[in-house]
């Protein structure tokens, strides 16, 4: 899917050019998309490594662990065709709670383990089950905590706010998880779909045969607060309330309440996530930086990955623009969009962001360098990735 647009945008932007004699345009889009996405990928690494350094601490924390535990019930009741002990629960649950704190690249192992699982229950190989079609709902909708990739993109942009989409991306990204797993269930019961549907099997039998799982280890995994590092840990956080909560009241009376509490939200939540993330850390014996660092190592590593897929699509999306068919794109569905208050400039994200990840990274990063990341268009293709 990825490959047909990538071609057709290429072509159709060659073509545009040609026909509009546009083509000197076209020629400097290439050349500067291309040493624009290298910019942008050199400005994520040092916050990428960070978050991803803080992601470190927080999983060797057994915060990932304490978090699948917590949502253990929820995943019983969505999936109550699966054994109680099936190490599907287990792979789908640290799939999402690592996707809920950012951690892409730790959550996909965990996602393809999930699927293999899902697989062993299904009476027919080949066809997906009700099961694997609501997990792959629930993963696509991008429920998310801590949006770090997009915090690093706005950062690295020269946001004055990057961490001002904690809260759209959490009521989005909780709407549309509320949607898909409504939207699969009901789609379920469809008598087209549930004549389809392969016969479920029971493998618990098999399963309890068999060695324990990574995933099952992993959750089980939950380290136990120090009591002296609790005491010092509240009394960090009763400090920091009163912090807060004296700050929104030096800005209440200049502002509406509402207003006070968004400015007061948008430039703490930041940092008290850090510290809390910290905190949480070091109150269970991690050696905080050494674990930060050896995650930050990651950082490096992700940001050398993304490199060809921002090149890739920046570049596409660069020519899309100097050939002036984005424009005319706009102009022919911006009555459409008008309708509901969205910017028809972030809608090419929005179609994107549930067929590539990386792509919807590229799509983003394009439209905030073009439109500016705290503009209107930034916010939204920021909270659509997430």
């Amino acid at each position: 899917m990825l490959n047909g647009i990538f071609v057709f945008v290429v072509l159709t932007s060659v073509l545009a050019a040609a026909i509009s004699g546009e083509m000197q345009a076209l020629t400097d889009a290439v050349v500067s998309s291309a040493r624009n996405a290298v910019d942008l990928a050199i400005g994520l690494v040092g916050v990428m490594a960070f978050f991803l350094g803080l992601m470190r601490v927080a999983s060797d924390a057994g915060l990932m662990a304490s978090l699948g535990r917590a949502v253990r019930p929820v995943m019983r009741l969505l999936f109550p065709t699966l054994p109680a002990d099936s190490p599907a629960l287990s792979a789908m649950i640290l799939n999402i709670t690592a996707n809920m704190m950012g951690l892409a690249n730790a959550a996909t192992p965990f996602g393809i383990k999930a699927i293999e699982e899902l697989d062993k229950h299904n009476g027919r190989r080949g066809t997906a089950t009700n099961d694997m079609v609501l997990f792959l709902a629930i993963n696509t909708s991008g429920l998310a905590l801590i949006p770090s990739g997009m915090i690093a993109i706005r950062t690295a942009l020269g946001s004055s706010d990057p961490s001002g989409i904690f809260l759209p991306t959490w009521f989005a990204s909780g709407c549309a998880t509320v949607v898909g797993i409504t939207a699969a269930m009901l789609l379920s019961r469809l008598p087209r779909y549930r004549a389809s549907a392969p016969e479920v099997v029971n493998t618990a039998a098999a399963a309890a045969d068999a060695p324990p799982d990574q995933a099952q280890v992993e959750l089980n995994t939950v380290q136990r607060p120090a009591a002296p590092r609790r005491l010092a840990a509240w009394l960090f956080w009763g400090v920091f309330a009163i912090a807060a909560a004296a700050a929104f009241i030096n800005r209440a009376p200049a502002e509406p309440a509402a207003d006070a509490l968004r400015g007061v939200a948008s430039y703490w939540l930041l940092p008290a996530v850090v510290a809390g993330l910290v905190l949480y850390g070091w109150t269970r014996q991690v050696r905080v930086y050494e674990s930060l660092v050896e995650g930050a190592r990651e950082g490096f590593q992700v940001a050398i990955r993304i490199i060809p897929y921002l090149v890739a699509i920046l570049v596409a999306v660069g020519m899309f623009r100097a050939s002036g068919s984005l424009e005319l794109l706009i102009g022919w569905i911006a009555p459409v969009t008008a309708l509901i208050g969205m910017p028809a400039e972030a809608l090419p994200m929005a179609l994107l962001r549930p067929l590539s990840g990386s792509g919807a990274m590229g799509i983003a990063s394009e439209a905030m360098t073009a439109n500016g990341p705290d503009s209107l268009v930034g916010y939204m293709v920021s909270t659509y990735q997430g």
